[in-house]
């Protein structure tokens, strides 16, 4: 077991005179390892709390490089990061506040083939993902593996928070069986978020891991908690290990990772249909030399549409897309696209399993792409 040196004896005074933590305490937080499952909105306060708290290894996971609309939110990094990888942005910001923490990097995207070699090495996991397919991914993970599993996520005002498998409670699953159909609940990225809201939610978070660690305290085990950050109101719900649960229960059907993508309903049953894309640019090109021969459907909702569109487009929601597959016409090329490129591209897999005839291109990135390589017509927000 590691010791605390003279230095850090100083560094983490505030702590050694707290009865619950104390020197033993400190050495729990000096020898543990928690890992990041994203340095987002909730892994930034993540990182930084846990780094000056002391905890002596910090494994950080994310693939993602550091993007201007990411600094309204995401603390640990900053407008000198800009296009730097997420892990190497967080590695220095950590190593600024505590040059006493062993940083582990993984520049990779968390999936079936890597979860269990990369979470096997940590004692908590904390989950600051913004999509249902990775949630699952290390839920699952984290049960194979005996591992807790602190849990977060955000959306506009509103926060939750978790502690799952921890002393024989509940998993994810045991909360949500299964995930929500494809393309009815958006990203932060498409409905936005509160800029402070994953800063309070990600210190939840690292308080839990904190007290998991230091395996005392009551944690957030078989309670869910709700954060309205508008109307400044917390509220709970009891939780409880589901029986049935196909993971944790007391019959798991579920012994290895699985296909999560699929799992969630994103990989369309129409697998032979490969989406056509354009960049924002190609787009540009096209408005500007035969305009007449495409149409450009923007499939966001009103609220967005209100912010700014794209020249010779029209509105027609993403939920009424298919239904409204009469107003298209098959004889142009129609041009799809939303905020970042996803809601649209699943709404061209859907027309195309309804039966529509046409051709049908997805816009790269959405309007985000337009404001960043072209601009001029739509509002970025």
């Amino acid at each position: 077991m590691q010791e605390l040196s003279i230095d850090e004896l100083t560094r983490y005074s505030r702590h050694l005179i707290l009865p619950e933590v104390g020197l033993e305490g400190q050495l729990r937080l000096k020898n543990g390892r928690v890992l990041l499952i994203g340095t987002g909105g909730l892994g930034s306060p993540v990182a930084l709390y846990l780094a000056a708290a002391g905890v002596g290894t910090i494994g950080i996971v994310d693939f993602d490089v550091v993007d201007e609309t990411n600094l309204q939110r995401q603390i640990i990094h900053g407008t000198r990061d800009l296009l730097r990888p997420k892990v190497a942005s967080a590695r220095d910001r950590i190593n600024e506040i505590n040059p006493y923490i062993n940083v582990a990097m993984f520049n990779v995207r968390l999936d079936s083939g890597n979860a269990f070699n990369i979470i096997r090495e940590f004692d908590v996991v904390v989950d600051g993902t913004d999509n249902y397919a990775t949630r699952y991914l290390v839920n699952d993970a984290c049960v194979l593996l005996g591992k807790p599993n602190v849990y977060g996520s955000i959306f506009r005002f509103e926060g939750q928070a978790s502690v799952f498998n921890y002393r024989g409670g509940p998993c994810y699953r045991c909360l949500y069986p299964s995930p929500p159909p494809p393309g009815l609940v958006p990203s932060c990225a498409e409905g936005g978020v509160l800029g402070v809201l994953p800063g309070i939610i990600g210190c939840i978070q690292a308080n839990e891991a904190l007290k998991i660690l230091l395996n005392d305290g009551e944690t957030l085990s078989e309670r869910l908690l709700f954060f309205d950050a508008w109307k400044l109101k917390f509220r709970e719900l009891k939780l409880r290990r589901d029986k049935r649960c196909p993971i944790c229960g007391e019959n798991p059907t579920i012994s290895e990772l699985i296909d999560y993508e699929e799992f969630c309903g994103l990989k369309s049953g129409n697998n032979d249909y490969e989406v056509e894309s354009i960049s924002a640019v190609g787009l540009r090109d096209m408005l500007e030399n035969s305009p007449d021969v495409l149409e450009i459907i923007d499939i966001r909702e009103p609220h967005e549409v209100a912010m700014g569109m794209l020249p010779r487009s029209r509105a027609i929601p993403f939920g009424q897309v298919v239904r409204r597959k009469g107003e298209l016409n098959p004889n142009l090329l129609n041009i799809f696209i939303c905020k970042i490129g996803t809601r649209s591209e699943q709404a061209i897999r859907a027309l195309k399993e309804s039966g529509f005839e046409g051709r049908l291109m997805n816009l790269q990135d959405g309007t985000n792409a337009w404001a960043r390589d072209v601009g001029g017509y739509v509002v970025t927000y």
